[in-house]
């Protein structure tokens, strides 16, 4: 495998923030370490809609970002996979460039990352059957692959679960104590608790479980306040706020608008609980975030968040429907003594199984690296 060249096909890894940037960022940096130990001879990452990369994940001379010029992609792309051995797609929308691909160079490995919404929705024939018959696919749960194998009737042996990982740079805390700096920005009481849900939060995508955290909140205590963090477009941002002031909520909920990374760490533990009872998360970054920083977390128990809480091993799962078992859930976590014990061990646990050495050993063994 030591002779192998790899082509990474993206849309975005540094010009949005998402889930699938994320993931884009983790495989790059794997790539990278990979052609560093000598286990692969050398990779590209082309992106569609990048105008730059970063240094820290991708090598600068192996990253190239097309700024949106999709013909110039499209012929690059093309190219590059004739001298590449495996071509990896970071979402469905690049099919047609594996298609093509496939076409000319019909030996070639190819692998496509299936993350969630995005491939949960009818795909073209064409497109269904060259998922079906011509390429593998890395699901980042098992919802995710169980679901699009019954969409799509693809055969379980062409699916590989990858859960998604750490960013590699991601802080982790040695320490749990709640942010003052925090406290004092969004003037909140030193003595309240605290609930978080961060997320896009978007009027295409209103599936997170913020509605129903919204719904419950007037039931818990009243020194319970809700951090509401994430980007929002205005179509949602006025719903949202409408929402809390009909129900007099103004007191107890904060929208932090976008919290860049070097402020991720401080405001999941600025919380006590993480909550987010989503109902078609393909994962859950946000989830395994909260826990590498010793916060609790209840998610929905119907989608790609139960692979994040390892089966409710390392987390709470909750019925994303039912408010009387979110508001229940709530107030037993709120409840729970939380030391800095319990904090350590939960942030253990999630270090474990999602951090980025782990998901780069996997990777390795997915592309038979050591074959």
């Amino acid at each position: 495998m030591k002779d192998k060249k790899l082509l990474f096909l993206t849309l975005y890894t540094f010009g949005l923030t998402g889930g699938i940037e994320n993931v884009c960022k983790a495989f790059g940096k794997a790539l990278t370490e990979f052609l560093r130990e000598g286990k692969i001879k050398t990779y590209q990452l082309l992106s569609m809609y990048d105008k730059g990369g970063n240094e820290k994940y991708i090598e600068k001379a192996l990253f190239k970002g097309f700024g949106g010029r999709r013909i110039l992609f499209s012929i690059q792309a093309i190219l590059a996979s004739q001298s590449s051995d495996i071509i990896v797609l970071s979402h469905v929308h690049l099919l047609i460039y594996a298609r093509i691909i496939k076409k000319i160079f019909p030996k070639k490995r190819i692998i496509l990352y299936a993350h969630g919404i995005e491939i949960w929705r009818n795909l073209s024939a064409a497109n269904t059957k060259f998922i079906q018959n011509e390429i593998e696919i890395w699901a980042v749960s098992a919802y995710t692959a169980n679901r699009i194998q019954a969409l799509h009737q693809i055969e379980a042996s062409k699916i590989q679960v990858l859960n998604n990982c750490l960013d590699p740079f991601f802080e982790i805390p040695k320490t749990f104590e709640k942010p003052a700096s925090l406290l004092k920005k969004y003037n909140l009481p030193t003595n309240s608790k605290f609930i978080l849900t961060l997320s896009r939060l978007s009027s295409t995508e209103q599936y997170k479980g913020y509605d129903q955290v919204l719904a419950v909140l007037n039931e818990l205590d009243e020194d319970v306040h809700y951090i509401l963090a994430g980007k929002a477009d205005e179509k949602e941002q006025n719903r949202l706020q409408n929402l809390v002031q009909q129900n007099e909520l103004q007191q107890r909920v904060i929208f932090t608008g976008y919290v860049p990374d070097a402020e991720l760490m401080a405001h999941y533990q600025l919380a006590d609980v993480m909550v987010m009872p989503s109902k078609a998360e393909g994962f859950g970054i946000s989830f395994i975030e909260a826990m590498a920083c010793g916060t609790q977390v209840i998610g929905g128990n119907q989608d790609g968040s139960v692979d994040a809480l390892r089966q409710g091993a390392i987390g709470t799962l909750v019925n994303p429907t039912d408010l009387n078992e979110i508001k229940s859930a709530i107030e037993t976590c709120l409840a729970k003594p939380d030391t800095e014990i319990d904090k350590r061990q939960l942030q253990d646990n999630c270090l474990a199984h999602f951090c980025f050495s782990t998901y780069k050993q996997k990777v390795g063994q997915l592309l038979e690296l050591n074959a």
